[in-house]
């Protein structure tokens, strides 16, 4: 009789138990950072269609649902889907089919590098990039005489790492017209003895890219996706692309609405081109996946090649500007145009020049605009008191790893004084509220860890310098992942979407292998990323 009455309590009790709710996965046993308003913490949370559904403990959300699939994260620390904020996704996919010229110690090597590459791939036209002299024991812009000799026939194309400079031979120079009286707005061909040198800058450039052989929609698909493996391997599950045509950002959409991408892409589109036409008129673009509703736009060139527009002369050539390539009033008329639309405006400023110059139209055009956003690109060199420019409107997009790859060479160009305002990524937070983070790939590299750590520490990858370049503008890790996840999110007008792991956005999240908030920062360079998902779909996975 006693078992009998126990039995039947204990079917009352089960049939008055909650039922379960059926839930696409759980995530446990981590180390979660939200990145939500309070900066909290938790353990687990579940996925379901894409999305958060709900975050906190491992045992309560287990006797709360069934799921379809576990991840055990093993300790692991996830961080919302990390976000790259400028860089060339497609430029990316196209280097990863030429001449990789990264890290070169010589010109000597580079010739090697063109070499060896050619008589691997034996093309019709030979295109790399990646040299820097300034990474040379003879800092100087190379000429083209090796190349004339090695390939008479042959025409070659190599840009400098930062995509402002490029070194050609005589054949490609005749391919494109180029000669010593060639003169191009908002470019430069350097002459020498009467005579090219081969080195084009900024516009210059555009006349032997001309030339080049036509990118086929299979070789656009194709570089996109070698791009996205890299991407979604290094954690990254946005990235916004500073500059596209309509042809690129078609068949992104396309390979996204196939399944065959993964990668969200923000996409600015280049300006000044019947690409911005279009969408201008057409009206912005938005999926799931795809975000289009911005214009990139270039104010000057490099500081590496010397095009970066400044105030006054370089310090290390006396007499020299460098290259303004949209000056204010063209700004005036496209900022006009673009916000007419209601697109947002970004904008690459290096010099202290061209930045005055985006700052002041900025400021003019949006003085009426509740929620504009617009942002400038790189903001690298800002005349101190121009920093009260930057507000909620007016965002700056930096990329922390340009601090710690110019402080070699950078204060050569622009001198004690002009260094001040450089790379000032603490004193533009405090004027803007927030602060986009990228690293301009493939000018640098992928890997968002270095990002961080140059963010942090302000050191390069042999920790230099021991106590970290002008640490007065180094960031909090927390304003760091902040400015890789949510600010990033919010300059693209996503914030309600993604950038936190909070309760209806997407499940985006990267797995790191140790707690990037907590380890020595010298250590964070070195860190791996575990596992990437996107929509709550593992994309990525490292292998043992």
């Amino acid at each position: 009789m006693k078992h009998f009455l126990y039995g039947s309590l204990l079917l009352v009790c089960i049939s008055c138990a909650p039922e379960r709710i059926t839930a696409d996965l759980l995530v446990k046993n981590a180390n979660i950072y939200t990145v939500n308003h309070g900066f909290d913490t938790a353990t687990a949370f579940v996925v379901q269609d894409g999305k958060i559904l709900e975050i906190g403990l491992k045992p309560e959300l287990e006797l709360k649902y069934n799921f379809k699939e576990t991840f055990d994260a093993k300790g692991k620390t996830i961080v919302p889907g990390l976000i790259d904020a400028h860089a060339h996704l497609f430029g990316l996919g196209l280097n990863l089919q030429d001449v990789d010229l990264v890290d070169t110690k010589s010109f000597d090597e580079v010739v090697a590098r063109v070499v060896a590459f050619q008589k691997e791939h034996n093309k019709t036209y030979i295109i790399g990039r990646g040299w820097d002299q300034n990474d040379w024991e003879v800092k100087e812009f190379p000429t083209r005489e090796v190349l004339d000799s090695l390939f008479p026939d042959t025409p070659v194309s190599l840009r400098r790492i930062d995509g402002h400079a490029m070194l050609v031979n005589n054949k490609a120079l005749e391919l494109a017209g180029v000669t010593a009286n060639t003169k191009v707005p908002g470019g430069e061909v350097i002459v020498k003895d009467g005579a090219p040198t081969g080195v084009l800058i900024d516009g210059a450039m555009q006349l032997v890219s001309a030339t080049f052989p036509k990118v086929t929609k299979k070789d656009i698909a194709e570089a996109l996706l070698d791009a996205e493996s890299l991407c979604l391997e290094m954690g990254l599950t946005t990235v916004n692309d500073a500059g596209l045509s309509r042809e690129v950002i078609e068949t992104i959409d396309s390979l996204q609405k196939a399944g065959t991408m993964q990668l969200r892409v923000y996409a600015m589109v280049s300006g000044g081109t019947p690409s911005m036409d279009h969408y201008l008129t057409a009206g912005k673009l938005k999926t799931d996946r795809l975000n289009v509703r911005s214009i990139k736009i270039y104010g000057d060139g490099a500081l590496g090649s010397r095009g970066a527009a400044m105030r006054e002369p370089y310090s290390d050539q006396p007499g020299h500007y460098g290259l303004v390539i949209t000056n204010e009033a063209q700004l005036r008329t496209l900022a006009d145009r673009i916000s007419a639309a209601g697109f947002q405006m970004n904008t690459h400023a290096i010099g202290d020049s061209a930045n005055v110059s985006v700052l002041r139209v900025y400021s003019e055009v949006l003085k009426d605009q509740k929620d504009p956003r617009w942002k400038v690109e790189h903001a690298q060199i800002v005349t101190p008191s121009d920093f009260d420019y930057f507000s909620e409107k007016i965002i700056p997009s930096v990329q922390p790893t340009h601090a710690t790859s110019d402080m070699y060479w950078a204060e050569d160009r622009v001198g004690p004084d002009r260094i001040e305002g450089a790379y000032a990524y603490k004193s533009l937070l405090e004027r803007s509220g927030t602060i986009a983070l990228g690293t301009d790939f493939p000018v640098e590299r992928v890997n968002p860890m270095y990002t961080f750590y140059a963010a942090v520490a302000r050191k390069d990858l042999t920790n230099y310098p021991a106590d970290g370049y002008r640490m007065e503008e180094s960031l909090t890790r927390e304003e760091t992942l902040k400015g890789m996840t949510l600010w990033a999110a919010y300059s693209n007008f996503e914030e309600s979407e993604k950038g936190s792991i909070e309760k209806g956005k997407f499940a985006d999240f990267t797995v790191l292998e140790q707690d990037i908030m907590t380890i020595p920062a010298d250590s964070i360079p070195k860190v791996k990323v575990n596992a990437t998902f996107i929509n709550g779909q593992k994309v990525f996975e490292r292998s043992n």
